[in-house]
C-alpha cells in the first residue's frame, strides 16, 4: 500500500498533502491565476493614463493659465470622463469631458449618442474650461491651487450624475497620476 496514491490518480508530490487541503488546491491555483491577471489588467490602464497625462499635459497647463484651473483639475476629470483617451467618445468625437450636445455620428458612422462632437482635443479641452468658467463658484476659486476645492465644486454644480462616487474618482486619479501642483 505504498504507492496507493497511484491509484487514485494522484501524483506522487501530492500523496503527502492531506485530503482537506488537495481539495483546495484549484482553488488556490484559480485564486492565484486570476490575482495575476487582474494586476495585468489594471496595469494597463495606468500606463494608459500616464502615456495620456504626458501628451496633453502641455495643453492642461496653458489652459490651467489662461482659466485659473489647476491643470490637475482639467487632467483628472478628462482621465476619467475618456478612459484615458479609450471611449468612443474620446475616440471618436475628440469629446474627453462628456459634455452633451450635437454630433454628426449618426450620418458618418450610424451611432446615436447624446454627446457633443469637437473639431479637435484641444476644442473639448477648451470647451470644459469655459463651462467650468461659467459657474457661480469660478470667480471666487479663480486661481486656486487647492484640487480638491475644484472637484468639489463642480461635483456640485451637477456635471455628474452620481456627484459623490465622481469626485472620488477624480480625486483618485489626480493622486494616483500625482497631478497635485
Amino acid at each position: 500500500m505504498k504507492n496507493r496514491h497511484f491509484l487514485v490518480g494522484l501524483p506522487p508530490s501530492m500523496a503527502c498533502i492531506p485530503r482537506k487541503k488537495r481539495r483546495m488546491l484549484p482553488f488556490r491555483r484559480t485564486f492565484i491565476f486570476l490575482s495575476l491577471l487582474a494586476l495585468m489588467v489594471l496595469a494597463v490602464p495606468a500606463q494608459a493614463q500616464k502615456a495620456y497625462v504626458i501628451k496633453y499635459r502641455p495643453l492642461a497647463d496653458s489652459l490651467s493659465a489662461v482659466y485659473g484651473i489647476p491643470s490637475s483639475v482639467i487632467l483628472g476629470v478628462a482621465i476619467i470622463e475618456s478612459g484615458g483617451g479609450t471611449t468612443r467618445n474620446a475616440r471618436l468625437l475628440n469629446n474627453h469631458f462628456g459634455i452633451v450636445g450635437s454630433n454628426r455620428l449618426q450620418k458618418t458612422h450610424g451611432i446615436r449618442t447624446r454627446y457633443k462632437q469637437y473639431p479637435s482635443v484641444a476644442a473639448s479641452y477648451a470647451a470644459f474650461c469655459q463651462l467650468v468658467a461659467r459657474r457661480k463658484f469660478y470667480p471666487k476659486l479663480k486661481g486656486e491651487k487647492d484640487y480638491r476645492k475644484w472637484v468639489d465644486a463642480i461635483s456640485k454644480t451637477g456635471y455628474s450624475e452620481r456627484p459623490a462616487e465622481w469626485r472620488k474618482k477624480i480625486i483618485t486619479a489626480i493622486q494616483r497620476n500625482k497631478l497635485a501642483n
